[in-house]
């Protein structure tokens, strides 16, 4: 594999932008054609001078990313207590918010132009809508006692999933605080919608299981439950990072910090394979719903939470995940051997990707751990 070297830039003042040979433009090259051809390209690097110090005192880390509904931006939440903004076709960082009264997680853009949501992680657990536009809070989400796990925004409407310690699932519609339904679930703590938006998934490790929903009948018991305990070759695993659905409605992905993530049967819960990550080591990151332990929190045992190392390329074809180095690329048409799947690409790349994020509109991914890396199909091989 060619190496093609990164472009660095600091969200502290002004990126050049990428080069003219990796711009972004359009999708318009099948992903089968170049998902081989990926390499990273550019790299932000935050400046230490300009964040605030982590709670174990290191260097800020991103918690989640996510796209709004065009591609054309990435957002991401970072330990320093502040959203940032980065625009993808210009190849740079566009805007910081910081949020530190409140902390941030799991941020989402919303469907309206200019508006985020994220998880609080200082004050209290209220989820808070924010608008870029004048970088205000439009609206507080209460009623979360406990830690926030994750967030899923309703792939059409106003409506969004919240999964928290507290034991209860949320449903949401943006324009009001109040949940209008909430299901009480021991330890539920992924949500997923299927991209029809009338099913949403809940996974629970605790109970080793996924729960489907008819969203239109939410107060209702699950329309179909899939028993992970059956399927998974570690017994009682509690690693599970990031619940799924490809774009094509066929599957479910549950990603966990093991060596194996999951490709299930959206329809009948079977298991398709385990993506098997061989010897690669995966990034040091909290799964779902999980604690440090102990009370130091300035030693090298200290794990931060992650919004998953996983997900479907937009065609529903391919998984990418991370990992301490090197991403993986699994096919999912190809046979497995024992319901075994091994990667059937490696891109290089010599750093951690703890968080990974494919772009709903453009070839494009990204990934990040200390830093955000855009990754594009280098021209060149094309």
């Amino acid at each position: 594999m060619s190496s093609t070297p990164l472009g660095l830039a600091s969200p502290s003042s002004a990126a050049p932008a990428v080069r003219a040979s990796t711009t972004i433009t359009s999708s318009t090259a099948k992903i089968s054609e170049v998902i081989s051809l990926y390499r990273p390209t550019k790299l932000f690097r935050r400046d230490p001078n300009s964040v605030n110090p982590t709670k174990d005192g290191s260097q800020s880390s991103i918690l989640s990313i996510d796209y709004d509904d065009e591609g054309c931006l990435l957002l991401t939440a970072e330990t320093d207590n502040s959203l940032q903004v980065y625009n993808i076709k210009e190849g740079k960082q566009h805007k910081s918010y910081p949020s530190q009264k409140y902390g941030c997680n799991h941020a989402m853009f919303t469907h309206a132009s200019g508006c985020i949501i994220h998880s609080s992680t200082k004050t209290n657990h209220d989820i808070r809508y924010l608008s870029t536009h004048d970088n205000g809070y439009l609206r507080y989400f209460e009623g979360h006692t406990e830690n926030v796990t994750n967030l899923a925004m309703h792939p059409g409407n106003d409506n969004f999933l919240s999964c928290s310690e507290d034991n209860t699932v949320r449903i949401w519609d943006i324009g009001t605080k109040n949940a209008c339904g909430k299901l009480n679930l021991n330890g539920a703590y992924l949500s997923a919608w299927d991209p029809s938006g009338n099913v949403f998934a809940v996974a629970s490790p605790t109970a080793q299981a996924i729960l489907l929903y008819d969203f239109r009948n939410y107060d209702k018991p699950p329309f179909s439950t899939f028993d992970i305990l059956e399927i998974s070759q570690e017994p009682m695993s509690k690693s599970w990072t990031k619940l799924e659905f490809s774009n094509d409605g066929k599957h479910l992905l549950l990603g966990r910090t093991s060596q194996s993530h999951l490709l299930i049967d959206a329809f009948d819960g079977h298991l398709k394979a385990h993506l098997q990550k061989g010897d690669r080591m995966p990034s040091r990151r909290l799964a779902a719903g999980e604690q440090n332990r102990g009370s130091a929190v300035s030693n090298t045992d200290f794990l931060l939470p992650t919004a998953g190392d996983a997900c479907f390329t937009p065609d529903g074809r391919y998984v990418i995940s991370g990992g301490k180095k090197n991403v993986l690329v699994w096919d999912t048409l190809a046979s497995a051997q024992s319901s075994n799947l091994a990667p059937s690409h490696e891109l290089e790349y010599n750093g951690e990707s703890a968080v990974v994020a494919f772009n709903p509109r453009y070839n494009f991914f990204a990934t990040a751990d200390s830093e955000v890396v855009f990754w594009v199909p280098d021209a060149h091989s094309m």
